[in-house]
This record gives C-alpha cells, sequence and structure tokens, in this order.
C-alpha cells in the first residue's frame, strides 16, 4: 500500500492545535450521534429497515427511476438522463443558455462537486453563487470541501473573519459567529434576487410521487428555489427510494447520524415548477450503472451522504479531509475513489486501521471496512502493491508458516530492545514517525502461558 496518505498527513498534523481540535470536534458529533441512537429503543430496527430498503431499491433500481421520472414528468417537470459528468455539465449548461441566465445559486452538493460543474460553468461565463454558508467560505477561499456534511470545519473563525474583511467589507478585526453569519447573509440576499436560476442537489428522490427531498439547517435550498424562476436539481440515480414510508425512515436516521440532531431545520419537498417557472431534474449516472454489477462494492451505493463514518473514523479525523486524494475522504470516499479509478486513488486505501467503527455507525448498514480491506488485497493485481509492504508480507509468511523458525524469532526479538535508534528509526520504517516502539517481553506469551 502507498504512504501518501500519511505523508500528506504530516502537513496538517504540524499544527498540533489545530490536529487535536479538528480531532476533539469530530468526535463530538460522534458522540452525539450516540445520545441520539441510544434515545430510540428501535434504532437498530430502523438502520436494518434502511438497509433493507437500499438494497432493495438498489437491486430494482431501473424500475424506480423510471416511475420517479414517469411521476415527476406528470407533475410539469422536465427530467434529463446524463450519462458522465460532461454530459450533466453540458445539459446544465444547455438549459441556462436557453433561458439566458449568467447567474446561478446554488445548494450544496456533492455531485456536483463530483462532477466540476462550478469550474466548468465559469468557464463558460456562468457565475456560479454556493450559498450554504460553509461552501460560500470556501468558494471564496478557492478550496474544496474536507468534509461531505460541514464541509468548512477545518477554517477558524478568525480566518473567517479575515477573509470576510477581505471579500465582504466587514467590520475589522470582529471574528464574533453571529456578526459573520449576518454579514454572510447580507452579501447574499442580493445574490439571491439577482439569480436567474437556482440549483439543488438531492437528498432523495420519492417514486411514487416525483417529488425531490433536501435537507439543510439553513434554509438555503428554499431560498435559492423561491427566487428564481428556474430550478434545476442535480440528483444520483442511487438517491431514487420507493415511497414516503421509506422517506421517513431515513429522515429519522439522517441527521441524528449526520450530526447529532433529531432533524434538520429544513426537510424541503419539490415536486413541481413554481408558478410562472420550470423545474429541471437531471438524473445522473456518472458510473452508478458499473458500481450496480460490482459484486463485491456495489453495496456502496446504499450511501446516504451522512458522514457519520468520517465523524468516527480514527484516521480522517487525525490527518483531515485533505490527505486523501479524492474528493470525498474517510471511508467511504476511500470506497467511492477506487470504484471511480482504482489506479489513480489507490493510496487512500492504506488511510484505514479496520478497526470497523465506520460499519458500526453506518445508518444503512454499508460494510465499509470490509470493502476496503478487499481493496487492499487486490492492489497487486492493478500493479498497485507497495514493494517494501509486499516484501514485508512475503517474509511473514514465510515465518508463519515454519513454527520452529517463528518461535526462534520470538526468542531472539528482545534483542531489538538494544539495537542502535538508527537502525530501528530511519526512512524503511514509515510507522517510526511519531511512534515508538513498545519494548520486547524477556519471554513470548506462550512461554509465560506454560507456567501458569
Amino acid at each position: 500500500m502507498s504512504t501518501q496518505h500519511s505523508r500528506a498527513a504530516q502537513d496538517f498534523l504540524r499544527n498540533d492545535k489545530n490536529a487535536t481540535w479538528h480531532d476533539a470536534t469530530f468526535w463530538q458529533l460522534r458522540a452525539k450521534r450516540d445520545d441520539m441512537a441510544h434515545g430510540l429503543d428501535e434504532w437498530e430496527e430502523l438502520r436494518e429497515a434502511a438497509s433493507a430498503i437500499k438494497r432493495h431499491t438498489v437491486t430494482h433500481l431501473d424500475k424506480y427511476l423510471e416511475q420517479f421520472a414517469n411521476n415527476a414528468e406528470r407533475n410539469g417537470v422536465k427530467v434529463h438522463w446524463a450519462r458522465d459528468a460532461a454530459d450533466m455539465n453540458n445539459t446544465v449548461l444547455d438549459i441556462l443558455n436557453s433561458h439566458g441566465v449568467k447567474k446561478m445559486v446554488k445548494s450544496k452538493s456533492m455531485l456536483t462537486e463530483e462532477c466540476g460543474m462550478n469550474t466548468f460553468l465559469e468557464v463558460h461565463g456562468i457565475d456560479v453563487v454556493e450559498t450554504d454558508l460553509g461552501e460560500r467560505i470556501l468558494q471564496l477561499m478557492h478550496q474544496k470541501p474536507s468534509h461531505i456534511v460541514v464541509p468548512a470545519i477545518h477554517i477558524t473563525q478568525e480566518q473567517v473573519g479575515r477573509l470576510f474583511e477581505e471579500k465582504l467589507g466587514s467590520e475589522k478585526g470582529n471574528y464574533d459567529p453571529t456578526y459573520l453569519t449576518y454579514q454572510a447573509r447580507l452579501s447574499l440576499r442580493n445574490e439571491f434576487m439577482t439569480a436567474g436560476a437556482g440549483m439543488t442537489g438531492a437528498n432523495f428522490g420519492v417514486a411514487e410521487t416525483g417529488d425531490v427531498v433536501v435537507c439543510t439547517n439553513e434554509g438555503n435550498a428554499d431560498m435559492a428555489t423561491s427566487m428564481p424562476r428556474l430550478h434545476i436539481v442535480a440528483m444520483g440515480l442511487e438517491k431514487v427510494i420507493p415511497d414516503y414510508r421509506s422517506l421517513a425512515v431515513f429522515q429519522r436516521l439522517l441527521c441524528r447520524a449526520a450530526t447529532g440532531q433529531p432533524t434538520t431545520a429544513y426537510t424541503s419537498h419539490f415536486r413541481k415548477p413554481r408558478p410562472g417557472g420550470e423545474m429541471h431534474i437531471i438524473l445522473v449516472d456518472n458510473g452508478r450503472s458499473n458500481i450496480i454489477g460490482n459484486p463485491e462494492h456495489w453495496e456502496t451505493l446504499k450511501c446516504i451522504r451522512c458522514g457519520s463514518c468520517m465523524n468516527t473514523c480514527p484516521v480522517y479525523r487525525r490527518s483531515g479531509g485533505y490527505s486523501y486524494t479524492y474528493f470525498i475522504p474517510g471511508p467511504i470516499g476511500i470506497n467511492l475513489g477506487m470504484l471511480k479509478n482504482a489506479r489513480k486513488y489507490h493510496d487512500n486505501v492504506s488511510a484505514c486501521t479496520l478497526c470497523c467503527s465506520c460499519d458500526n455507525v453506518c445508518p444503512v448498514k454499508v460494510n465499509l471496512s470490509e470493502q476496503i480491506y478487499r481493496w487492499r488485497q487486490g492492489l497487486d493485481d492493478i500493479g498497485k502493491a507497495d514493494p517494501m509492504k509486499k516484501a514485508m508480507s512475503t517474509g511473514m509468511k514465510y515465518l508463519f508458516d515454519r513454527p520452529g523458525l517463528y518461535n526462534t524469532a520470538l526468542k531472539l526479538a528482545p534483542l531489538a530492545n538494544h539495537a542502535p535508534r538508527w537502525m530501528m528509526y530511519n526512512s524503511l520504517n514509515a510507522w517510526g514517525k511519531g511512534h515508538e516502539m513498545p519494548r520486547f517481553a524477556k519471554e513470548p506469551f506462550h512461554e509465560v502461558f506454560k507456567k501458569l
């Protein structure tokens, strides 16, 4: 496995104060999630139900997508199908150009990040304004999200204050969060009023009604769709669910798992265009149909993008989102990156301890750690196994297959306690950075056990 992630994490860990705060903040979200889960006697039953619904829907996706599209069109919505990122981006551009739109306000969407839509539209003369506060901060800083739910969590209020001084003309030295939030809203108010179109993502698409459901805590999705007359929805194929009974299950799980809240402040349902307006839904594949056909990794499509696997992951919490090479970090990002391009994103599979905490908190029971383990086992098949680690594995197998040699090695192991430091801690020992090797016992455990 690659050590690229560990090398990238070194930059994050140089600021010890910030790294400690990052770890504690996300563990707090995990703790809030646990409080919510323990407050519902039926929590595990909800997880099992959600997993079963997703399993059923993903394996019958053609049926539910057709039902969703037909019902949406009956509601007066124009439905488009996009094979890949280029197809989606060009569809959005065509819609905007047909209405003469030069500015679009946008609610947070990881799908548009996946497709690189903002950059594409800006090249073609369209001003795209992020309206989620965290996303807006990152847009002004020319950064990408470091988390899928709280994308700017790594930015301090002092940094935000200095940014707003420069970009928004806010009061110099005033870093009060309430004041900064007010300044952001004041700036965005004009953007909402002057935009020709609004775009949202979709947390869920309800097949039986053709409804799109969006969950936010700021109401920015509502603002992006209530002022402009043109509403565009970017929706991944896997976001479709059968009916409102299914939605009720996910609605109880999503926010509790993500941020430890009982529900989001705004759960918006979009069924038809506003009077005198237009509504478009773009159903995006971009590799998802290929994932369905993958017998070992198809369950990744069950993910509802709550981010709870990141909040609990000891590697993500201690290395930061930018240490990963795929745009989605953490356990789910490792798997999605490998499914997207295993050769390009193989370095991320080393960013996992296989502690299985992600499996334990996932509200839809995606087997994340099991999938990461499978990816690791296949690295040699794609020519991406680290030569040093491969040699070490071969050596360990040789040793473990020979009990006599293994027992001799155990007896000699305490000699390492007296080895010169340079021999144990050097460029060949990546794990020696920031770690001290425990001292070997004078006797191996099985010898001690015999004396009991």
